[in-house]
């Protein structure tokens, strides 16, 4: 299978048929100065020399010199074959709130896009390392299984929202659960959990959930996202009230994410302005005994176009050492 890289410069070939039209012209036009000074016949027989089937090889040639040279400029490629690759490192399986208190504007512009972003910084860091996604509410699911495909794990990140998950509600324990299933086969011990959220927990125990990770050498690393005094919570524009009409403020629960991550053997780190709390959490993760892991993945594609700029650059050649006179070569 051939892929073109820059498929764009394609568009170059509808040049070709001009370059023939152009030279029809030039030759209309010279014939018809040359009738000014007399007999056609009379003219021709004065330039013995002269050869009209040459000028229509060097445009042919050029042509098909600017054919490859434009095809080489497109970059085609082949490969795209399956390749077993194996890696070194750990996986991380990231839990984000997306419950409508993470729309709180404790931070700029709120909770969830200062989480979105804190991530994104995250995968950057990452080189053969695997990342997952579990996205929770009142319930959870696997927005991203675990991967090395970092392209892929921003692409989904940024898809999320707090209408991501149906069912509101914050159900921590279910997300940690979550993340427990989601782990690969190839893994056993160098396994993390990273549970991002305000703690306010409706839904379950969050820390028997931990527990149970811990018992199966995962690790629970939570940060807290808001502030312990709260803020409203917008929600279209409007902020979301009680059945009395009172304006609901939502506040960091510090005490259950640190019994969470007391649980599971991790730590509990307050998300900051500036340091969200990632790098930290992940600078204690990477002390963890890495595992080697091996996926299947497309190998890369190879380069072609220097083949059709060396056919492209023999015909440009050819076509300045083929001259207008039958003397070089008979025609």
């Amino acid at each position: 299978m051939i892929y073109f890289a820059q498929a764009y410069y394609l568009l170059l070939l509808f040049l070709i048929p001009l370059f023939f039209a152009a030279y029809a012209l030039m030759r209309y036009f010279r014939k018809r100065r040359l009738k000014r000074f007399g007999d056609a016949d009379l003219v021709k027989e004065l330039m013995p020399s002269a050869s009209g089937a040459k000028g229509w090889i060097r445009v042919s040639l050029f042509a098909a010199a600017f054919f490859f040279f434009t095809i080489g400029l497109s970059r085609p490629q082949i490969g795209a074959k399956l390749k077993e690759r194996s890696t070194k490192g750990v996986e991380i399986m990231i839990a984000l709130d997306v419950s409508n208190s993470m729309l709180a504007e404790d931070y700029s512009p709120n909770r969830l896009e200062r989480a979105k972003l804190s991530i994104s910084s995250l995968v950057d860091r990452l080189r053969d390392d695997r990342i997952g996604l579990v996205v929770f509410a009142g319930t959870s699911f696997v927005q991203l299984p675990v991967t090395t495909d970092y392209a892929s794990a921003k692409m989904f990140l940024n898809s999320i929202g707090t209408e991501s998950v149906p069912v509101q509600g914050t159900a921590i324990g279910d997300a940690i659960t979550t993340c427990i299933r989601s782990f690969s086969a190839q893994s056993e011990k160098s396994r993390a959990i990273i549970l991002i959220t305000d703690g306010e927990n409706h839904e379950d125990d969050p820390v028997a959930a931990a527990k149970q990770a811990a018992e199966m050498g995962i690790r629970v690393f939570t940060i807290g996202v808001g502030s312990p005094e709260g803020k409203p919570v917008p929600v279209n524009g409007e902020l979301i009230k009680d059945k009395e009409g009172n304006i609901v403020v939502s506040r960091l629960d510090e005490n259950i994410l640190k019994d969470v991550a007391r649980a599971g053997n991790g730590v509990y780190v307050r998300a900051g302005k500036s340091e969200f709390g990632l790098n930290p959490i992940v600078d204690d993760i990477k002390k963890m005994d890495e595992e080697m892991f091996s996926s299947v993945i497309f190998e890369e594609f190879d380069e072609q176009y220097m083949y059709f700029f060396a056919i492209a650059l023999v015909l440009f050649v050819i076509e300045m050492l083929v001259g207008e006179r039958k003397s070089l070569f008979r025609i």
